[in-house]
């Protein structure tokens, strides 16, 4: 019995390496249509494929008995194959987004009758409800808008009449490519090859390069604006690149670059926060600090209600096992977590985030995430921990019309030119001028 399966395993290896290994030769000879219609043949469109043995090999994969399970992991590394080969150049990244745009149209079950290909249809469809399926989805759509961004628009093709049908209307998840911050938790699956990872990488380094540029651009127009209007004159206008008003955007910058307590900045106070309070006699002692650190950024006539209380009861019960400690690095960088934990959302099996919403909603975005950043600046390593924390909002609320979450959107934007001003490459600290 042992060696049967040992038998099973080993033929749904070899059929997996064929599929997978031609697939490699012909991306590397053949044109993307040419491989958009190889790939529709192979997995969708019937039994005219050759190599048969491929075609072969895939209706014997695909009925076995763990093909629930192992054939999303082999379409998604098919996908990969070419997504990673057409990300190499900029001429034939239109191709990833009518990839996406194949397996989001895949035919009725009904349409086919012998027994491998009905099952394959069956999986393909079943593909559309996966992990692997949303990360591709989302991909595609940080391509598409790179691409239309650049003026190369995607090519006119038999694909592109399919994308038209479902053009995305007004969802959050059109939104993602605004947001690189999210790229790594968005876009990436726990089975993206590393090949994948660096690309997703690269894409995400680029888009907020470009953020930061733009940004920068804007700021500069508006100081100039100033003192031409002083002077009577008119210059070219610059885009705001956010999706806040111009008035928001302002107050944004002057929040997370000017001074909010006397003469200090949110990263002075940051410093003088770590200076002083890590030599607090207790860990216990460090909270009560961390404590007044924190809702001096919070209006008191919220924080009064209810929300300090809950803030404070929620430290004193943080690794209360500690508390007699000295606090450390590695006390601080748990204590980080926790608060996101309670500010922002735990986990996506826990997704509630009713005390960040109260928070947005009763004190603002921007108030909400300068709270946010206050904790980041005292800890860097943390900021991957706020950034998948957002990205299980923005998973939760991806399908829903952007009209109806713009507490969320006012968010992301808020933590975009945050990240930018304090841990992006492009020095920012002439926005000062702004105050």
């Amino acid at each position: 019995m042992i060696a049967l399966t040992d038998s099973y395993a080993k033929d749904n290896h070899d059929d997996e390496q064929l599929i997978c290994n031609h697939l490699l030769y012909m991306v590397q000879s053949e044109c993307p249509e040419d491989m958009l219609d190889r790939f529709r043949r192979l997995f969708i469109g019937g039994r005219d494929y050759q190599p048969i043995e491929v075609r072969v090999a895939l209706e014997r994969f695909v009925v076995q008995k763990s093909a629930d399970e192992s054939f999303p992991l082999l379409l998604n590394r098919c996908c990969h194959i070419l997504v990673n080969r057409w990300q190499m150049q900029p001429n034939t990244r239109w191709a990833i987004p009518e990839l996406v745009t194949l397996l989001e149209h895949i035919p009725p079950v009904g349409s086919v009758f012998a027994r491998g290909a009905r099952r394959l249809r069956i999986l393909m469809r079943e593909f559309q409800g996966t992990e692997q399926f949303t990360t591709l989805q989302r991909l595609a759509t940080v391509v598409r808008h790179t691409q239309e961004s650049r003026g190369k628009l995607l090519r006119p093709s038999r694909y592109n009449s399919l994308a038209a049908e479902d053009p995305g209307g007004r969802l959050v998840g059109r939104l993602i490519n605004r947001y690189p911050y999210l790229h790594e938790h968005c876009l990436l699956s726990r089975d993206s090859s590393y090949e994948h990872q660096q690309n997703v990488r690269q894409i995400r380094d680029k888009l907020q390069q470009q953020f930061e540029l733009d940004l920068s651009s804007y700021v500069t127009y508006q100081v100039r604006l100033a003192e031409a209007q002083r002077r009577g004159r008119n210059i070219h206008p610059i885009p705001n690149p956010t999706l806040l008003s111009d008035p928001e955007l302002t107050t944004a910058l002057q929040q997370f670059v000017g001074k909010v307590q006397g003469q200090n900045t949110h990263h002075d106070l940051a410093q003088s926060f770590l200076t002083h309070s890590l030599q607090a006699p207790s860990f216990k002692s460090f909270k009560d600090d961390l404590y007044e650190y924190l809702t001096a950024a919070i209006d008191s006539r919220y924080g009064r209600k209810t929300f300090n209380d809950k803030l404070y009861n929620k430290l004193c019960s943080t690794l209360t096992r500690y508390d007699r400690q000295r606090p450390d690095a590695r006390l601080l960088l748990r204590t980080a977590s926790h608060l996101l934990n309670f500010l922002v959302v735990e986990s996506s099996q826990r997704p509630n985030h009713y005390v960040f919403v109260d928070l947005v909603t009763n004190l603002g975005a921007t108030p909400t995430i300068a709270l946010l950043l206050k904790i980041t600046l005292l800890c860097q390593q943390v900021k991957p921990s706020l950034e998948r924390r957002f990205a299980i909002l923005f998973n939760h609320y991806e399908a829903a019309d952007e009209d109806g979450v713009p507490w969320l959107i006012q968010s992301m934007e808020n933590m975009h030119v945050a990240f930018s001003i304090h841990f992006g490459a492009v020095d920012l600290s002439y926005l000062k001028r702004l105050d």
